[in-house]
C-alpha cells in the first residue's frame, strides 16, 4: 500500500529506526507544539460532547465473535442510558462499541493512535467526534478526563495497560474513583485470582482495592453498574 508516496514497509522501518542522540534532542524540543496541538484539539472536541463511557477491548476480535457481539450490545445500551460511548477508534472491540452507539442513535467517539502497523478508523465514529492522535499518554488522558466509566473487554497487552492505569490513578487518589468493570469471568478470571492470590496474600495490594474494579458477564449488568454509580454517586 502506498501511503503519500511512502509504501508500506518504507514507513514501518521509518517509524522504527533509532535516531542518534543530536537527532533525539532536536525531536524532543519540536515535539512540545505537537503535544500542546493534540491536548487542545482533545479538549475542544471532547468537553462539548457530555457524559461518555469509555469502551476497551481487543482489536483482532472478529464481527462473529462472542465479544464483539457483547460489546455492540454494551454501546448500545449506554448510549439509550444517556451515555456517549468513546473507543480507541479502530477495529474489533472499539468497532463494535461505537457502532452498537451508532445504530442507537447515541454519540460514538473514537480516539485514534498512529501506529507503524495499525490501525484505520471503524466507520461508525462521528465525523465529529475523531480525533487522531500520535502520543499513547495525550490519548489516554483524554479517555480518563472525559469518561464516566470504563468498560473493558477481553482484549491483549494495550487493553492491559488502559486498565491498570486506571485502576493505579484511583489507587493513588490522583483520579476522582469511578467505576471499571470487566466483561467475562471466563477471560479476567485467571487475572483476578492471580492478583488476590498474590499480590493480596503477599500484600502487595490492600484489601479496599478490590473495590475499585468488579467483573460481570453481560452487557446489561455493565451498562447498569455504570448508570447506578453515576446516578447515585
Amino acid at each position: 500500500m502506498n501511503i503519500n508516496g511512502q509504501n508500506e514497509d518504507d514507513r514501518i522501518r521509518e517509524a522504527i529506526k533509532e535516531k542518534t542522540w543530536n537527532e533525539q534532542m532536536t525531536t524532543d524540543s519540536w515535539a512540545v507544539f505537537k503535544i500542546m496541538s493534540e491536548l487542545v484539539d482533545g479538549f475542544e472536541t471532547l468537553a462539548r460532547i457530555g457524559p461518555c463511557v469509555s469502551v476497551f477491548g481487543s482489536a483482532k476480535s472478529t464481527q462473529d465473535s462472542t465479544d464483539y457481539r457483547l460489546a455492540e450490545e454494551i454501546g448500545y445500551l449506554l448510549t439509550k442510558k444517556g451515555f456517549g460511548v468513546i473507543t480507541g477508534g479502530g477495529p474489533g472491540i472499539m468497532e463494535a462499541a461505537n457502532k452498537g452507539a451508532h445504530f442507537a442513535g447515541g454519540k460514538s467517539v473514537g480516539l485514534n493512535i498512529d501506529l507503524p502497523f495499525e490501525q484505520m478508523p471503524n466507520p461508525f465514529i462521528d465525523t465529529d467526534k475523531f480525533i487522531n492522535f500520535n502520543y499513547f499518554f495525550v490519548r489516554k488522558l483524554m479517555f480518563m478526563k472525559y469518561s464516566q466509566g470504563y468498560i473493558v473487554l477481553p482484549g491483549g497487552f494495550g487493553t492491559l495497560d488502559e486498565l491498570f492505569e486506571a485502576i493505579t490513578l484511583i489507587q493513588t487518589h490522583k483520579l476522582v474513583s469511578f467505576p471499571i468493570i470487566m466483561v467475562s469471568k471466563n477471560y479476567w478470571g485467571g487475572l483476578v485470582n492471580w492478583i488476590k492470590e498474590r499480590m493480596l496474600e503477599e500484600k502487595k495490594i490492600h484489601p479496599k482495592d478490590f473495590e475499585i474494579f468488579s467483573v460481570v458477564d453481560t452487557p446489561d449488568l455493565a451498562a447498569n453498574r455504570i448508570y447506578y454509580v453515576r446516578r447515585f454517586f
